[in-house]
């Protein structure tokens, strides 16, 4: 074994109860992603999409549901890891594994489109400086890169856990939280459809996001009928959510989407997660999976922006689908390195000084909360 897998391994052993299956399901989620960009998305090129494989296109075209898996895995995984933390200890967890990455990998897109993108694509040091706080178009800003966009809904799914521990009804009293969330949902999707309770309340999302959570919490033994119930219920919302949200699609795309391709991806793609969290451990070395697992996060966020910026200019140069193949390796190969060097590191240090931070808070607030002495 040599040291990058020892330390992998060390970093496996440190959660018995790592459901190693949810790491290959991100590379899946993830890869469907780079397909959609790659074989029917791509960037403008007189007047349409310039791709690798066109003729993937009809295919290629679903991938963009390896976001609704991706919110599957964290409705599980994020209810898996706030269990018995507090709503700071889960806080400083979350930022943590978000934002060392997001940062780096933030700033090498943009010193790759500012030195490389012309005349494809344009950034400024001040839509660099508002994406440093991830919604950037709450700052009249662009993303530096599209796919940031997806954070945004996670965060605010993040912030909604964090208020739920906060408050105590987090694990608890989840069953009718979501089942309010649902219904919040269905009433805003179909009836009022308020831009600011989607946004809020992530009523176009949500049924995956509580469908993760549901199955987390059948996983560790509540599977009485109501549960059941409630997550045949989030299914069904998923799914209505998925073939809702076409008509956003389509114009989005100017093409056409079929609707029970979507609600059977939907549904293998919760069936399948199912399966996942059942499986948990893989006839495969833990440190494989810890690998695979961890490098899903910086190739999500550098590869739409820095791959289209390859592709247009060498595309001229070399075959497409040879061009796609070296541009995924080499993206592959940058974010293992990212993974290794900045975001473990990363995550140990932002924990390190945010822990440090609440407790320097905490003691202030409990001086001045002590009575004065007389």
């Amino acid at each position: 074994m040599n040291a990058d897998q020892a330390i992998l391994s060390a970093t496996s052993r440190t959660d018995a109860n790592r459901v190693e299956a949810l790491d290959i399901l991100r590379l899946v989620a993830v890869v469907g992603v780079v397909i959609f960009h790659f074989g029917f998305n791509g960037p403008p090129a007189n007047g349409k999409p310039l791709v690798a494989f066109p003729e993937w296109a009809t295919v290629a075209k679903y991938g963009y549901l390896g976001v609704q898996l991706f919110f599957v895995i964290s409705g599980f995984v994020i209810a898996y890891s706030a269990v018995g933390r507090t709503a700071r200890a889960f806080a400083i967890a979350r930022i943590a594994r978000i934002y060392p990455a997001f940062l780096f990998c933030m700033t090498v897109t943009f010193l790759v489109t500012l030195t490389f993108g012309q005349p494809y694509f344009q950034v400024s040091l001040t839509q660099w400086a508002a994406n440093i706080f991830i919604a950037a178009p709450a700052l009249k800003q662009p993303y530096v890169d599209g796919v940031y966009w997806t954070l945004i809904l996670e965060l605010t799914f993040y912030v909604w856990i964090y208020l739920l521990i906060a408050t105590g009804l987090f694990p608890k009293h989840i069953f009718p939280v979501v089942l309010g969330w649902l219904v919040i949902s269905l009433v805003n999707e179909l009836g009022i459809e308020s831009y600011a309770i989607r946004k809020i309340f992530l009523t176009d999302q949500s049924g995956f996001f509580a469908s993760g959570v549901l199955l987390f919490e059948i996983s560790r033994g509540r599977i009485g009928p109501a549960v059941q119930c409630l997550f045949g219920s989030a299914v069904a919302v998923a799914v209505l959510q998925a073939v809702h949200n076409l008509e956003g699609m389509r114009a989005l795309t100017g093409h056409p989407f079929d609707g029970m391709t979507v609600a059977a991806v939907s549904l293998a793609i919760i069936a399948t997660t199912t399966a996942a969290a059942r499986v948990r451990t893989l006839p495969l070395a833990s440190w494989v999976t810890v690998l695979i697992g961890g490098i899903t996060y910086p190739l999500y966020l550098l590869h739409q922006t820095i791959g289209y910026i390859a592709f247009m200019h060498f595309s001229r140069f070399v075959a497409p689908d040879l061009l796609f193949a070296v541009i995924v390796i080499a993206i592959i190969g940058v974010s293992w390195a990212i993974w290794r060097f900045v975001d473990r590191p990363g995550q140990r240090t932002t924990k390190t000084i945010l822990t440090k931070i609440a407790e320097g808070m905490a003691g202030k607030i409990s001086q001045h909360a002590r009575p004065s002495s007389y």
